[in-house]
């Protein structure tokens, strides 16, 4: 794991890349420690914003995830959400080994306007984009499968390539299709 405040101290930008996405307090350190089966790999906490740097966790030597700050919610200076902001745009513009984003929405709030903001910029720069409507655990099914169609609907309008799922860290909803998704970007076979 190497956390890095800019992207000048980013690992060499080679082999493959994830970047985990989302609002902060959507379960995007969750969703890796669930996806990588370690409870303690991603930093999780209560309290939104404290993944405060782009965190590189490597795979093996040639695939890593990058756990992104939240965005939308952290209660943290404007200085450091502005450092934030120049880290995340230099990252989406200039790094080469990304080959996905794994986009981490709440299940009880999808479709925040940044989230809209990130599924636009993957289709403008054409990178594949996966959504995963975290903490389905904390609605029934019924409601569960209308937040699925809600957002698979959102999609098919205004980006048809990405793909969507239900996903709980708690309980291991969704991970084998995680997984088929990820192997698939990485080229796991």
């Amino acid at each position: 794991m190497l956390g890095v405040p800019r992207m000048s101290l980013a690992p060499a930008d080679e082999g493959f890349e994830i970047a985990f996405s989302g609002r902060s307090n959507a379960g995007k350190s969750s969703a890796i420690n669930a996806i990588t089966s370690q409870k303690s790999l991603a930093r999780t906490s209560k309290t939104p914003g404290r993944t405060q740097q782009l965190m590189f966790f490597q795979i093996d030597p040639q695939r890593r995830f990058v756990d992104l700050p939240g965005y939308g919610y952290a209660k943290v200076p404007r200085t450091v959400q502005k450092q934030w902001q120049n880290a995340m745009e230099q990252y989406f513009q200039k790094r080469q080994s990304l080959c996905g984003i794994f986009l981490v929405m709440d299940i009880r709030h999808p479709l925040t306007e940044f989230d809209q903001k990130m599924m636009h910029w993957c289709k403008h720069c054409d990178i594949p984009l996966h959504i995963a409507l975290t903490k389905a655990d904390k609605l029934k099914y019924g409601a569960g499968k209308s937040a699925l169609i809600q957002v698979s609907q959102t999609l098919k309008q205004t980006h048809p390539e990405a793909t969507v799922q239900l996903f709980s860290a708690l309980k291991k909803t969704g991970i084998d299709e995680a997984h088929a998704i990820l192997d698939n970007w990485l080229g796991i076979e």
